[in-house]
């Protein structure tokens, strides 16, 4: 039986802060919900790790895809979504995604974000892998992210004097603090977080933030793994909080690993760059490294496929070749066009000395978007009354087994929307009221952050790209060997680990790692983006979505629910 702490090791908390509403985390989600809840109800606190124009959303390259020309529709849309997750995505969300996906686009241009624009003025749509129509729409040729960043961040800055909106700055959120629990000894409703200030907001230490509703936008997992296209920050902190509050967990196990990671060598660890699938959506293809083009022998598709199709592709031709990449070939793309429509990957490929109007890019799959997350429903509420999940945090169903690509946006702004006017409904109502926080039952942890590449390395070598049953059973025992309670423990007189921020991240990073492991490990099938050597086919009976939870002890517990 699987244990997990349902709190962290930390002070207890030196200050109060109270609001209506608590959002943490700065990405398209958090900003959004930010935003709209500002108009809706008194008092809104955003937290975030680092500084506001920090997270994933600033490095996602592809778009945003939403069913903007004419020739295209939202059930298009949504059939290319359903194809993509395997069977697993539950058919309402998506309808949500897709139907109110171009009405929130354009509400994001009123908001001040710029997209490219074709010679009518309209905005210009690209294609990328698992989408039949021209639906993404992006900025500064590869910049999306970056652009959607800075038009919501500015607004956020521009009410940064109203006095019902505070920003916390390099605030790491320890734990999601709760109510008295109810008969069943399960916690109670959520009630605010528990944060540490960085050194550089405008509080020190610890201390805790009561609201009457909290939004979890914390973004992924990248740094459970040993490398990521995910920033430093994302280490899991909103999934492994909400699991130790007692909030459900699903499709966890369904990790996208991007085909096409610029590869620098077997040393290389953290943040890796990307090269958007809108190269290849523009026309590069994959060759190995004999020169072989091999994506259209594996898909109708070919490079063009779904992601987990074409990462686990390479995967497999690395293996028949012996080699530990692949080439992308852009170059008859053409100098002018490739420096224009990805200005920034140009850029970057320059600074390793790669030239991609000249050069093969090699290139090799890594971690880049978490299918999974806090389980909620079409609003964004958790199984946790009072905590919300939105963004890359939430499981709203939409991905399933498989994102589609350029989907992760769209959803962030989509739900985030949809949960903040629920959360103003709700406290307009009185149905959301002040709690006291009460202490969890249950052991609290803290893993040494020296143990942190040791995680990753078992992370990667377990629940990687391809799994096994034997590779999975190495990775649970191994996590299980890992110390939790470095804070008790000691070397010659010398505590191993004291409370402090890295020590915080390295315990959300092995707890997601335990509870991916065990997900995969139960799923005896291959989907989406969980691949097992031994299970290599994709089984009817296993159309389930896996829901993982503590017990009021910290037991985790796993059931199966249908997806939709």
């Amino acid at each position: 039986m699987t244990r997990l702490a349902t709190r962290l090791a930390a002070p207890e908390p030196g200050w109060t802060v109270e609001a209506d509403a608590v959002v943490v985390g700065s990405g398209i989600a958090g900003l959004t919900a930010a935003l709209e809840l500002r108009t809706r109800v008194p008092r809104v606190l955003l937290v975030t790790k680092d500084i506001l124009a920090s997270g994933s959303t600033v490095w996602a390259q592809g778009g945003i895809a939403a069913a903007l020309d004419p020739s295209d529709s939202p059930a298009a849309h949504l059939q290319d979504t359903l194809v993509a997750g395997a069977g697993l995505c539950d058919p309402r969300a998506v309808e949500v995604l897709v139907t109110e996906g171009p009405r929130r686009v354009r509400e994001l241009v009123a908001r001040g974000a710029v997209f490219d624009t074709a010679a009518d003025g309209s905005i210009s749509l690209t294609r990328e892998g698992g989408h039949h129509a021209d639906r993404i729409a992006h900025a500064g040729g590869d910049a999306t992210g970056a652009e959607i960043s800075r038009a919501l961040v500015a607004q956020i800055e521009a009410v940064r004097d109203d006095p019902g909106i505070e920003v916390i700055e390099h605030a790491l959120v320890l734990d999601v603090l709760t109510g008295p629990p109810g008969p069943d000894g399960r916690p109670g409703r959520a009630c605010g977080v528990t944060l540490h200030v960085i050194g550089e907001g405008q509080r020190d230490g610890v201390g805790a933030a009561l609201g009457r509703a909290v939004v979890l936008a914390t973004g992924g997992i990248g740094q459970v793994y040993r490398s990521s296209t995910n920033p430093a920050q994302a280490t899991g902190d909103g999934i492994a909080a909400a699991l130790r509050a007692g909030a459900v967990l699903g499709d966890v196990e369904f990790v996208q690993f991007h085909p096409t990671v610029l590869w620098l060598g077997s040393g290389v660890k953290g943040q890796l760059t990307l090269v958007s699938e809108a190269v290849r959506g523009e026309g590069a293809l994959l060759l190995d490294t004999d020169g072989v083009r091999f994506m259209p022998d594996v898909h109708p598709m070919a490079e063009l496929a779904p992601r987990d199709v074409v990462a686990h592709a390479i995967v497999r031709r690395m293996t028949e070749t012996g080699s530990d990449h692949v080439w992308l070939d852009a170059r008859h793309l053409g100098d002018e066009f490739l420096r224009s429509r990805f200005p920034t990957i140009n850029d970057r490929l320059l600074e390793h000395g790669i030239d991609m109007t000249t050069d093969l890019v090699p290139v090799a799959p890594a971690q880049h978007y978490h299918s999974g997350g806090v389980v909620t429903d079409l609003v964004g509420r958790t199984s946790l009354p009072g905590l919300y999940a939105v963004g890359e945090t939430a499981c709203t169903g939409v991905h399933g087994a498989n994102r589609l690509a350029s989907n992760s946006l769209l959803e962030g702004l989509v739900f985030a929307s949809r949960a903040a006017k629920h959360i103003a409904a709700q406290v307009g109502s009185g149905v959301l009221t002040p709690l006291t926080p009460v202490a969890r039952p249950g052991d609290e942890a803290l893993v040494a952050a020296a143990s942190r590449a040791r995680v990753q390395r078992i992370a990667s070598d377990g629940p990687g790209p391809l799994r096994s049953g034997d590779g999975l059973r190495r990775a649970v025992a191994a996590l299980a060997a890992v110390p939790t309670d470095a804070h008790l423990r000691t070397d010659e007189g010398r505590r191993l680990a004291a409370p402090q921020v890295a020590e915080w991240e390295t315990t959300n990073v092995h707890q997601v790692a335990t509870v991916l492991t065990a997900a995969a490990l139960e799923r005896e099938e291959s989907r989406g983006g969980h691949a097992r050597s031994d299970f290599p086919a994709t089984e009817p009976s296993w159309r389930v979505r896996l829901e993982l939870s503590l017990g009021a002890e910290g037991d985790l517990v796993s059931r199966r629910s249908s997806p939709a």
